[in-house]
């Protein structure tokens, strides 16, 4: 991503509906795993820290990101160092395994996600868990994955099919942000419609106004409840909990 949109995530990930709502969602599926009392885990594309206070309730928690502006924006936020890294194979050397490894909406920014997969898998103790999400759906494809610097969309079937390919056995695959996603995908059609300006910014980009921000925030974090129980058949979003 460019180093303007580290600063909008930084300034806005505490309170965005979707940031709320995916480590909602995430945190719920985390703590449904068992791990071990202080696990050993790591983030791998940690952006600007918005997932450390999360994770850090689970256990130790090592963090890794390329990006410069954001690990200087991340360092002050948290008070803790974050490693600089890349996939597939540009990780530093940590000289152990981890119980749980975490890629929140990273997957999709790495060119050779397979290989990126694979790396990963190595660096899983015995037992350990991959819990990722990625963006849903190619054929939503807009400005706004341009913007990222997406190199994809997954599907259902593409992502199980990448895992099981780096040796992932999966506990867990799932659609998210499933009761707005009629309204996100109808945005990110406005997106398309509108990226002949390249000037124009994403739809996703800025918080909603107080009152539909805190509305979808509340609806987004509700599917943890769901979660507990059922996977969703649709959304904008794919969770997947992979064991290598």
């Amino acid at each position: 991503m460019e180093p303007a949109a580290y600063r909008k995530m930084a300034e806005t990930e505490d309170r965005h509906w979707w940031f709320c709502g995916r480590r909602a969602v995430a945190e719920t599926v985390i703590r449904s795993l068992g791990l071990p009392e202080d696990a050993s885990i790591l983030e791998i594309g940690a952006g600007t820290g918005g997932n450390i206070p999360m994770l850090s309730r689970f256990g130790t928690v090592t963090a890794v990101e390329m990006d410069e502006t954001a690990r200087a924006i991340a360092a002050e936020k948290t008070g803790m160092e974050f490693l600089a890294g890349h996939l597939p194979d540009g990780l530093p050397d940590f000289g152990r395994t981890f119980d749980l490894i975490c890629m929140f909406d990273v997957l999709e920014h790495v060119e050779k996600d397979h290989a990126a997969l694979e790396t990963i898998a190595g660096l899983l103790a015995p037992g350990g868990r991959l819990v990722l999400t990625v963006p849903a759906h190619q054929w939503l494809w807009s400005h706004h994955d341009e913007v990222l610097h997406h190199f994809r969309r997954y599907s259902r079937a593409g992502l199980a099919e990448a895992l099981r390919g780096a040796g992932y056995g999966i506990r867990r695959l799932t659609f998210t942000n499933s009761a707005l996603f009629p309204a996100a995908a109808a945005a990110r059609f406005l997106d398309r419609a509108l990226s002949q300006d390249r000037q124009t910014a994403s739809s996703g980009s800025d918080i909603p106004p107080r009152a539909a921000n805190a509305a979808m925030k509340a609806v987004f974090r509700s599917e943890r409840h769901v979660l507990r129980r059922i996977d969703l058949p649709v959304g904008l979003g794919l969770l997947a909990v992979g064991e290598a």
